[in-house]
């Protein structure tokens, strides 16, 4: 999964740079095409854990392994009309590896031993955009943009691939006795409580994406770009800290104060902004409740959902993270161009808090009995 989520790691910042150098567009029209595929993987992402849960993993990611290759490849053939056409449907039919780690995490890893695991799992994901956007700069830097994307395109269909292979069990172990019974009905089991965990997902997102782009902002702004990959190291080094010790832990803080604590130390950090070091030693504190409100988050969902339809609502999860992702960089990027840098980082933090305090109120109501192995394994301040 490492590897599967290395070209995705690449695609954003490739699609970018073709479209505005390889096409002559602007930045906006490359945040349309980017923005089609995020809304894309936003839609598709239920769709696909729903063909999870009734078809099995093999069969769902021949299909988008496939149509993923061939958009990629095709991409640097295509006009840019055609792009921003075709979009949507491609990143609708993007393999959802970040969702198959979960699930196959959920079904392998004992109940008591999940927090661990997912917490692992999110520093994977760290570890990959450290080097997936450096490595796919480098590549495009030193080769041509058609050469890139065909290349991104073999990556994706390579990695599809390895999953088929491997087929990593997503509906055996724990819960398979549940697993063999009907699907239950939506409105059983996507109660309040799962939305609201669901919202924070989304506002979690909003903040890291609205804090990516006025770190960018200020380091612009103070002429102190060249130094943007080592503040972004360790921007990645705190949350992977974070991760080992939300991990380690026996109890650790619920999802939703991981998540207030995530937005409220964002907001002063623009007080910090220069020198680059400066700035760089205020990114830490929020940073480090990064990955641990990223596996929280997938904790309670596994919690609440019931193991029969466990990929309908990781591809939910998914789904609610992109949204905060498409909302929380239109949102901080306005208040930074109508302002100013500093208050790119209030907005992130404001954005978050508004989004999480919808969840907050969402997830009053009973908790659902979904996985009891589980529940009594994590109950606590959550």
């Amino acid at each position: 999964m490492f590897l599967a989520r290395l070209p995705m790691t690449m695609n954003g910042v490739l699609m970018t740079l073709y479209i505005v150098a390889g096409l002559g567009r602007g930045y906006g029209a490359a945040g349309l095409v980017g923005g089609g595929v995020t809304l894309g993987m936003a839609l598709g992402a239920p769709m696909l854990g729903r063909c999870f849960d009734r078809y099995g993993l093999r069969p769902v990611v021949a299909v988008c392994g496939i149509g993923t290759t061939v958009f990629w490849i095709a991409a640097p053939h295509l006009p840019f009309e055609t792009l921003a056409v075709v979009a949507v449907p491609a990143g609708m039919l993007s393999v959802p590896a970040g969702s198959l780690a979960r699930q196959a995490l959920a079904t392998l890893v004992p109940p008591e031993q999940r927090r661990a695991a997912y917490s692992l799992d999110t520093i994977s994901i760290e570890a990959t955009f450290m080097v997936g956007p450096a490595a796919g700069i480098a590549a495009i830097t030193a080769f041509s943009p058609m050469w890139t994307l065909t290349a991104l395109g073999v990556l994706f269909g390579g990695t599809a691939f390895l999953i088929w292979l491997v087929d990593p069990p997503i509906r055996e172990g724990a819960g398979q006795a549940a697993e063999l019974g009907p699907r239950p009905p939506l409105r059983s089991w996507l109660t309040g409580r799962l939305v609201g965990t669901l919202l924070i997902a989304g506002g979690a997102l909003f903040v890291l994406i609205g804090t990516e782009l006025a770190t960018l902002a200020a380091l612009r702004a103070n002429g102190e770009l060249g130094v943007t990959g080592l503040v972004i190291v360790v921007m990645c080094t705190a949350s992977i800290t974070g991760g080992i010790v939300h991990g380690l832990v026996k109890r650790s803080l619920p999802q939703g104060v991981l998540m207030l604590l995530l937005a409220l130390l964002v907001m002063p950090v623009g007080l910090a902004d220069h020198p680059w070091w400066l700035l760089m030693l205020a990114l830490i504190p929020t940073n480090l409740m990064c990955a641990p409100t990223l596996s929280a988050t997938t904790e309670t969902v596994t919690r609440l959902a019931p193991p029969r339809v466990r990929g309908e609502a990781m591809g939910l999860q998914d789904a609610f993270t992109r949204l905060g992702l498409a909302v929380g960089g239109p949102v901080v990027g306005f208040a930074i161009d109508h302002s100013s840098p500093e208050w790119g980082f209030v907005a992130a933090g404001l954005g978050g808090l508004a989004i999480a305090s919808a969840g907050l109120l969402r997830r009053r109501g009973p908790a659902t009995a979904a996985e009891p192995a589980l529940a009594a394994a994590t109950a606590g301040p959550e």
